[in-house]
C-alpha cells in the first residue's frame, strides 16, 4: 500500500507483559502499521482495512477485532469507520477501540506470513 512504511507482526491490548504465541496471556494478536501521513492518511488506512475485515462474529482475546490508536483525532477516525460500516449492515460489528498499549513482536515466522507460505508452496512443485 502506498505510503506504508513498514508492518510488524506482533501482540498488544493486554495488561500481562512479554506475550508470545506459545503463551498469549490476554494479549491479542495484531500488527503495527508505521506510515507516512502526507502519502496516505489513518482513515485511507482504516478504508482498506474494513474492505478486507470481516468483523462480524465475537472473538477470545487473542483474536479479537481491535483498532488501536495514537491520538483522540485517530479515535474519532476509528469510531467514524465503525459508524460507517454499521450504517451498511444489520450484522453486530464486534470491534474494540483503544489506546495503543505496549506492543510486543512476534516471533519472526509469524512476520510476513503469507509471503512466506506462498514461497513455501512454490518451492514444494517441479517444473
Amino acid at each position: 500500500m502506498t505510503g506504508v512504511e513498514r508492518v510488524v507482526v506482533g501482540y498488544s491490548g493486554g495488561e500481562e507483559p512479554n506475550p508470545t504465541y506459545q503463551c498469549i496471556k490476554d494479549a491479542t494478536e495484531c500488527f503495527l502499521v508505521e506510515f507516512d501521513p502526507s502519502i496516505i492518511t489513518f482513515a485511507g488506512i482504516l478504508d482498506e482495512w474494513s474492505a478486507e475485515h470481516y468483523p462480524y462474529y465475537p472473538q477470545k482475546a487473542q483474536y479479537r477485532s481491535a483498532i488501536f490508536y495514537n491520538s483522540e483525532e485517530q479515535r474519532a477516525v476509528a469510531v467514524a469507520k465503525l459508524d460507517e460500516m454499521r450504517s451498511k449492515t444489520e450484522k453486530e460489528i464486534y470491534v474494540d477501540v483503544e489506546p495503543v498499549s505496549a506492543f510486543y513482536r512476534a516471533e519472526e515466522y509469524h512476520q510476513d506470513f503469507l509471503n512466506k507460505q506462498r514461497a513455501a508452496s512454490r518451492g514444494g512443485m517441479m517444473f
